[in-house]
């Protein structure tokens, strides 16, 4: 009786509890902070793009979770016969977050400072190839190019190709102005960038969440100590994959284990001695064993690779076994190229886990042929203006994760120095094949030629380690491109 009545209160009291309220926020954990908040702002870094890309800023074209370009500020598009022409049928009723309107002038505007002499866009690559563009009425935009080109309408998906308005754009390295799902609220500089939600939206009741922030979280277990504090409630993509079997057994998560388009390489310094012999590149190549750098630094999350393509894209060419391990056969090389004793170099390292910790392992590899490496770990600033930008190291590490950049490799002024008209004459007739498979096949030549000058020693595909709450739905496993668009996202 009395074990009754206990339970009848009980459930009395619980009902009279008044029902918990629906999370409305999240936050967000990454390892690096955005240099700035314009993807267009001459800087490469992925970081810029995870903050920005489908929640601030909005392209005519976007790439979703299964890396297909899907529709968004523009409707529609259609091609002339001979490739030459995109019509595009803007998206009426857009605004920006100050009020202005998203109309094809803007459009207009924002290609024309793309394609500009003066643009710092770090990939001009996109808007190359266009010969004009004209504005016919408001939702008309017509896009004229030079020749026709293969992967035009997918460079437009990516971050770099975002929309501006004119009287805004001047600002948006710290004051971002876009017609995203969030607005920018503040950014609290080495701690987190807040954002909230535009309730002027042009999709009504796209986005569940009133408020999201990215928090900038360095050191691996730090990253995981937030987590399960919940002072954040998602790591897209974590820095210490050591963590990920804990995680796994723990119920209040998700672990993915999923794929980026991060091609992770040793880069060299072609234009300066003695990483400007093949000889020296090549035994390089055969000196690091990808397997123990994985191993070592990614506790054996990350798929070899041998050349600079992504074992996702149906033109890849599995290259690993080009340059197998053997350390006899690079002393030989060294030797061949007048360094019988090796030599000694600077691996300038930037802060991500994965590059901080492969660099131990490729140096304790390198010491074993006679390369004696310094290491010298670079604040990520440090690396975009010495190694980057100024071309002034050795050795470095670093994962590009642009999807589909095989064609950095033909920029003579890139930071690794490869000039080669062969390679350069081959990307451009790739992009000017518009047939799929045989496009397939000239990247594959495009991939035996860079492995053949062992331009770099490429190690691993960066795998996306994410990690977050059990109740956080829409987060994405694979990275087709860096992006965490947040309008995805729902508690349950």
């Amino acid at each position: 009786m009395l074990h009754r009545l206990a339970l009848a209160l009980l459930a009395a009291l619980l009902f009279s509890l008044p029902a918990q309220a629906q999370k409305d926020s999240v936050a967000i954990g990454m390892t690096l902070e955005p240099p700035h908040l314009d993807p267009t702002g001459g800087s490469p870094a992925q970081a810029i793009r995870e903050v920005t890309y489908l929640n601030i800023y909005e392209g005519l074209v976007r790439l979703d979770r299964d890396g297909k370009i899907q529709p968004l500020l523009a409707t529609s598009w259609t091609t002339s016969p001979d490739g030459l022409t995109y019509y595009f049928r803007l998206r009426d009723g857009v605004t920006f977050h100050d009020g202005a309107a998203f109309d094809a002038s803007a459009a207009k505007f924002t290609l024309e400072r793309a394609m500009a002499a003066d643009s710092t866009n770090s990939q001009k690559w996109i808007f190359a190839p266009i010969a004009g563009i004209e504005a016919p009425d408001v939702s008309t935009l017509v896009v004229k190019l030079k020749e026709p080109t293969a992967n035009f309408l997918y460079g437009l998906a990516w971050g770099d190709a975002v929309m501006f308005h004119a009287n805004s754009v001047a600002n948006n390295k710290t004051n971002p102005v876009g017609t995203g799902p969030y607005k920018f609220e503040r950014w609290n500089r080495g701690d987190r960038v807040e954002l909230v939600r535009n309730e002027t939206y042009w999709r009504s009741g796209a986005a569940t969440l009133r408020r999201a922030s990215f928090r900038f979280i360095a050191d691996a277990q730090a990253q995981v100590n937030a987590l399960r504090a919940g002072d954040i409630d998602a790591l897209p993509n974590m820095a210490g994959p050591e963590a990920v079997e804990p995680l796994k057994t723990d119920r209040r998560f998700t672990v993915a284990i999923g794929a980026t388009e991060g091609e992770t390489i040793v880069g060299l310094n072609n234009q300066k001695a003695p990483f400007n012999d093949v000889r020296v590149r090549r035994a390089l190549s055969h000196a690091i064993d990808r397997r123990q750098v994985i191993a070592g630094a990614m506790s054996g999350a990350g798929t070899p690779i041998g050349a600079h393509f992504s074992p996702l894209h149906p033109a890849y060419v599995d290259l690993t076994g080009q340059y197998p391990y053997d350390p006899a056969k690079a002393r030989a090389l060294l030797a061949e190229a007048g360094h019988p004793n090796g030599f000694a170099a600077t691996l300038r390292l930037p802060p991500p886990p994965y590059a901080r910790r492969s660099g131990e392992v490729v140096a304790a590899l390198l010491a074993q042929v006679g390369v004696r490496v310094t290491i010298e770990p670079m604040e990520f600033a440090q690396w975009l203006d010495q190694v980057f930008r100024n071309k002034n190291f050795d050795m470095t590490i670093i994962s590009h994760t642009e999807p589909l950049d095989i064609g950095i490799y033909a920029r003579d002024d890139y930071y690794f120095g490869y000039r080669d008209a062969e390679f350069k004459a081959l990307i451009e007739r790739i992009g000017r094949t518009l047939d799929e498979a045989e496009r397939n096949r000239l990247y594959g030549e495009a991939q035996r030629k860079l492995a053949a000058d062992a331009v770099n020693v490429f190690l691993f595909q960066l795998p996306k380690i994410g990690v977050w709450s059990a109740n956080l739905q829409g987060m994405w496993e694979n990275w087709p491109l860096p992006a965490n668009p947040l309008a995805e996202l729902r508690w349950r």
